[in-house]
C-alpha cells in the first residue's frame, strides 16, 4: 500500500458516538484548527489495538487523495489511528536507505532505546531502511533536515 497520500490530524477526541452501523463509530475530535469528525469503521488500524475514549490524543491519517464531503465539520474516514503522547509527534513516511525520509522533512538517528516492531507489535530485528515507517518522536534538531532519536518506529513491511 503507498502511504505518501496518507495525512495526519492531531488532536484529542471529544466524544464517540455510533456510526450508520454496529462495526462504526464517528469520532469527533478537537485540533489546534477546530473540530474534525472521522469515521473509524472494521477497515480502521487502531494501532496497538487500544480502546479509544474521550480525552485520549490520538492522531488519525486519512487518504488525502479520495474525495471528501464539503461540510462543517470536515469529515474524513480513518484509515489509521494511533494514540499519541503529551509532547509526542508522529510521521508515517518512507524513509531511505540513509533514513531520510522520501521529503527530506526527517532524518532519523536510532538509538538503542528505539523501540522498532512490525504493524502487530512484535519486534523487528532487520534495518528499517528503505521502508515505510510510523516514526513516533518527542524533539528536533532546527538542522535541514531536522534530526530526531525516536522513541519507537513501526514498520510497515
Amino acid at each position: 500500500m503507498a502511504y505518501e497520500t496518507f495525512v495526519p490530524i492531531i488532536g484529542t477526541i471529544m466524544n464517540i458516538s455510533r456510526g450508520s452501523d454496529c462495526c462504526s463509530q464517528m469520532i469527533a475530535m478537537r485540533t489546534g484548527n477546530g473540530i474534525v469528525n472521522f469515521m473509524s469503521d472494521s477497515q480502521t488500524l487502531v494501532i496497538d489495538s487500544r480502546p479509544l475514549r474521550p480525552g485520549m490524543r490520538i492522531a488519525a491519517f486519512y487518504d488525502s487523495s479520495l474525495p471528501v464531503p464539503l461540510i462543517y465539520p470536515p469529515q474524513y474516514r480513518a484509515l489509521i489511528i494511533t494514540q499519541l503522547g503529551r509532547n509526542e509527534q508522529i510521521t508515517l513516511k518512507f524513509f531511505n536507505r540513509n533514513l531520510l525520509a522520501s521529503d527530506r522533512s526527517l532524518q532519523l538517528n536510532i538509538s538503542d532505546q528505539t523501540i522498532v516492531q512490525t504493524i502487530n507489535g512484535q519486534r523487528f530485528d532487520c534495518s528499517p531502511r528503505n521502508q515505510d515507517l510510523l516514526v513516533y518522536y518527542s524533539a528536533t534538531t532546527r538542522s535541514i533536515p531536522p534530526q530526531t532519536t525516536p522513541n519507537r518506529i513501526i514498520v510497515f513491511c
